[in-house]
Formats: structure tokens, C-alpha cells, sequence
């Protein structure tokens, strides 16, 4: 069963509501969801310039953050103000995901379906602000990452994905995924969700994960894209590779960095690692989708 309910705005207040009386206004709006027996979150920033047929980001936290935390730390509001598109924040069930493969907390524990949840609320959210289907996109951090990837593993409901510091689990069930176009950034160094491939412990939650390579190998499979093209601007080396129905498949790679959220404001992770500084992820991931809509 799925209920919403909605509370006035938390950030900005008036502008003209979208249709009918369940419409959002323009400002941040946090919005309630039962799914799966759970009471479910999500803060919606809507700009006044996103008109009609607008794009929607979804963007998930990683794990052990939430969404009030990812609208705090990566930009996204701003860039939406700016470009006239709508932003998700959903909130992991214990500040978690559950992205397959065992991970993360007790969101995998309980094995709880977030792929429900967040399908059902992009379905909510175009009815209440006439989103533009073709326009839909899910970018993550982390756990948050690995969520992105298996909604698009197990849905049709995004055209494109972006990935900062994330993996497919070699766990995670992925058997026959429609063709989207994948964005991925990820650290050489990172210690959490390693670029390598193989296990990691962060906390309780153990992460299996597939090389980074591999995971762009096999979305450059599901889109039947051509071989990449690679260019380095160190630290940065991107392998980009054209794809029929023009979808794209790239990975950016950040030799020596971390498990980190590229930024120009970022100074180092609440790890200790340094974040780098020279690229903006943010920017890079909008791009990115405002250039690859659903064919």
C-alpha cells in the first residue's frame, strides 16, 4: 500500500503550485511516503524556474548519511536554481540503502525494497510537478551509488545514472537491465568501495565490490556501446565510449583519491581524506544528464 503526505515548505516559501491541491511549491518540501510498511522521506527542492516538463534529479546519500545531508553537501540546489530542474533527496531507512550484495545495515538486513520506494516516488513527484519521463536521472554517493546502479538494474524508470565512489556488488541481481547512459567516478584509492574489486569493511557493513573498469565493461554491454575512448588530464582519466540511440557510457577515474565526492569547495572526507578540488562532480554529473535524455 502507498500513502503520501506532504509538509509545507522548509526552505522558501510561495510560488504557484504545479495542478491540482497536492501540488509542491517552489522552495525545499519534505515529503512522507508508506512504502513497504515503512514511513518513508524524501526533501524536494523545487526551483522557480523549473517550468513545466522539468528534469528530476534523484540524488542518495551514502550510507550512514542522509538526504538532508547530501542537499547540504554536494550543490545540487543551487545548479538546479540555476538550470530550471527539480531535486530528489531521499532518506535510506537507517541511513542506509539496500543496494544488494549484503549491503548496507539493517536496510539489507531486513532486506528492505528501495527500488519500490523510489520508483513509487518518482511516479508521485511527475503527477505532482509534471515532470518530463524522458528526463529522469539518479545520481549517488557511496551505498548511495550502488542504489543508483540497481534501480537501474531493476527498473525502467531512469535515463541516466551517475555513480561517485560506487560499485554493482558481485552479489547483486542484475540479469537483464534496460539501456541507460552511466556517468562513474571513482577514486584509485579509495579504501571503502575499492576501484580494484574485492571486499571492504566500513563499520558493520561489508562491501563486495566489482572493479570500477568492470562495472563501465559491463554497462558498455547492456548498451552495445562501442570501444571507449580514454584522455587524461591528471589526476583525471576518462574513458568514454559512444553508444547507439546516443547513450554513453564514461568513467572518470581520480588517480591517488579516495572515497570522496570531487569538488571545488571540498576540503578533505569526514575520513581524513583529502577531496579533490580541481573538478566539479556536480557539475560534471548535470552535464552529463541534461545530455543524455531518454531516447
Amino acid at each position: 500500500m502507498l500513502l503520501l503526505g506532504v509538509l509545507g515548505p522548509l526552505t522558501g516559501c510561495g510560488g504557484a503550485a504545479r495542478g491540482g491541491p497536492d501540488s509542491l511549491r517552489a522552495g525545499t518540501t519534505t515529503v512522507h511516503l508508506t512504502s513497504g510498511g515503512h514511513d518513508r522521506t524524501a526533501h524536494v527542492h523545487l526551483p522557480r524556474s523549473a517550468g513545466r516538463d522539468a528534469p528530476l534529479v534523484l540524488v542518495l546519500h551514502g550510507g550512514y548519511g542522509a538526504g538532508a545531508q547530501a542537499e547540504r553537501s554536494y550543490g545540487w540546489d543551487a545548479l538546479a536554481d540555476e538550470q530550471g530542474f527539480v531535486v530528489a533527496y531521499p532518506d535510506g531507512l537507517d541511513r542506509a540503502w539496500n543496494s544488494g550484495g549484503g549491503c548496507c545495515g539493517p536496510s539489507a538486513r531486513d532486506d528492505v525494497d528501495d527500488v519500490t520506494f523510489l520508483t513509487s516516488l518518482v511516479a508521485d513527484l511527475q503527477r505532482r510537478t509534471s515532470l518530463d519521463p524522458r528526463r529522469v536521472f539518479v545520481a549517488g554517493m557511496s551505498n548511495g551509488a550502488m542504489m543508483a546502479y540497481r534501480l537501474a538494474c531493476q527498473s525502467d524508470v531512469v535515463a541516466a545514472v551517475g555513480a561517485v565512489a560506487g560499485t554493482i556488488s558481485p552479489q547483486t541481481d542484475c540479469p537483464d537491465p534496460a539501456p541507460v547512459s552511466v556517468l562513474a567516478v571513482h577514486g584509485t584509492a579509495d579504501t571503502r568501495v575499492l576501484y580494484d574489486g574485492g571486499s571492504s569493511t566500513v563499520g558493520s557493513a561489508r562491501v563486495d565490490a566489482r572493479a570500477a573498469p568492470e562495472v563501465s565493461a559491463f554497462w558498455r554491454g547492456v548498451d552495445g556501446c562501442a570501444a571507449p575512448v580514454v584522455s587524461t588530464a591528471p589526476p583525471l582519466t576518462t574513458a568514454t565510449a559512444t553508444c547507439p540511440q546516443g547513450r554513453s557510457v564514461e568513467l572518470v577515474s581520480v588517480a591517488r583519491y579516495g572515497h570522496e565526492w570531487p569538488s571545488p569547495a571540498g576540503s578533505q572526507t569526514p575520513h581524513g581524506e583529502p577531496v579533490y578540488t580541481g573538478w566539479d562532480a556536480t557539475a560534471a554529473l548535470w552535464d552529463f544528464f541534461a545530455a543524455h535524455p531518454r531516447p
